[in-house]
């Protein structure tokens, strides 16, 4: 099984993504799958 490199994400990636958690309309397991993050 070989790893992914390990991304560095951009600020406004950040910005986009925490604003999508604060709004609260999806789960948690779908916003990682829309950002294609690790749910920790």
């Amino acid at each position: 099984m070989s790893r992914r490199p390990r991304r560095n994400h951009k600020r406004a990636f950040k910005a986009k993504a925490a604003s999508a958690v604060m709004k609260g309309e999806k789960t948690l397991l779908e916003l990682t799958q829309q950002f294609d993050v690790h749910t920790n």
